[in-house]
């Protein structure tokens, strides 16, 4: 198994950057006057993801990298919360909206399985 060298290895990042690309692609779409509401949360939400893996990997002590990891799970369930709002809004469709549902869920899987390894694993 090869050593993961940079966050961008964990798949875990690379999920969670897929994501925020989609939710940028489709936050384009939302109306002008979302802008600076729901386009900004939805978009900083899911990016934020990605930001706290990339920050929590760079951490020495593993306590200050799960910190920084549940912080991506806070964020990941927060982009749920404003992509059913944009669904109510009328601004995602159903379908599109259980896309993203889905794909956080498998973000928040991984970050479980992050937090276990990072765990056991204090030294790496």
């Amino acid at each position: 198994m090869n050593k993961v060298k940079s966050f961008r290895d964990l798949k875990v990042w690379q999920d969670a950057h897929a994501f925020t690309v989609t939710v940028y692609k489709l936050t384009a779409t939302f109306p002008e006057n979302e802008r600076f509401g729901l386009t900004s949360q939805l978009r900083r939400s899911a990016s934020s993801i990605g930001a706290n893996i990339a920050e929590g990997f760079g951490r020495y002590h593993y306590k200050e990298k799960i910190k920084f990891y549940f912080n991506a799970r806070g964020s990941a369930i927060e982009s749920q919360n404003h992509a059913l709002l944009a669904k109510d809004l009328g601004y995602l469709s159903e379908e599109r909206t259980e896309k993203l549902l889905e794909d956080t869920n498998e973000i928040l899987r991984e970050l479980n399985g992050l937090i276990k390894a990072t765990g056991k694993n204090p030294n790496d």
